[in-house]
């Protein structure tokens, strides 16, 4: 069975490229169906419509309330049948309602190998504070800040002459890595949410849960 699947954006979309890409492989079990965006200059919008992707805009700011903005979202989500949802760069804080009402459907990537450093400024705080591996982590969305189930996580060694900046565009291509790989294990099965913890197939070997750049 193949899963429709939402990107929410608010910006260029990097990583919504790289799952349209991976979906549009034969046999990916998953179908990015719908792009939506609070922005309407979002950059990823064009992006999605050369790929052919359905897309919406629901501005955050035309809605008097956090609750109006995400019931607007919610009903363009069921209109299109979406069963998964993939946050990707969308730089809105979701309510416990939203969160709750997709709860093990929605995940995220977040710049960090978790739990270590959520929030923001990821690569900045990783090298103030000194460590020696940075990295990604895509995770189920709970109501509380990048706290998620981890599904799949990959491992970028800090050198020492890494800046904020490069640091950050090597981590970036794992992310392109690891989210497809991600999305196709909740899609096909492999990993799913029970009782809070995430929990994968019987006889899974653990494979690809952990990247590290070759």
């Amino acid at each position: 069975m193949t899963r429709r699947v939402a990107v929410l954006i608010s910006g260029r979309g990097s990583n919504m490229v790289s799952l349209i890409e991976a979906a549009s492989v034969s046999g990916f079990p998953a179908e990015i169906a719908l792009v939506l965006s609070n922005r309407p200059d979002a950059g990823g919008l064009e992006r999605a419509k050369a790929a052919g992707i359905a897309t919406a805009i629901i501005d955050h700011k035309d809605h008097p309330t956090r609750e109006d903005f995400e019931q607007a979202m919610d009903a363009v989500l069921q209109q299109h049948g979406i069963e998964f949802i993939c946050l990707a760069g969308f730089m809105r804080v979701l309510t416990d309602w939203f969160v709750e009402r997709w709860a093990g459907r929605m995940i995220n990537i977040h710049p960090s190998l978790l739990p270590l450093f959520r929030g923001v400024h990821t690569h900045r705080r990783a090298l103030e504070e000194g460590v020696l591996v940075h990295g990604c982590t895509v995770h189920f969305v709970v109501p509380e800040l990048d706290a998620g189930p981890i599904i799949a996580q990959a491992a970028v060694p800090v050198i020492p002459t890494d800046t904020e900046e490069s640091l950050a565009a090597r981590i970036l291509v794992q992310e392109h890595l690891l989210y497809p790989q991600a999305l196709r294990m909740i899609s096909d099965g492999s990993a799913r949410l029970e009782g809070g913890r995430v929990v994968f197939s019987k006889g899974w070997s653990g494979e690809g849960a952990l990247r590290s750049p070759s």
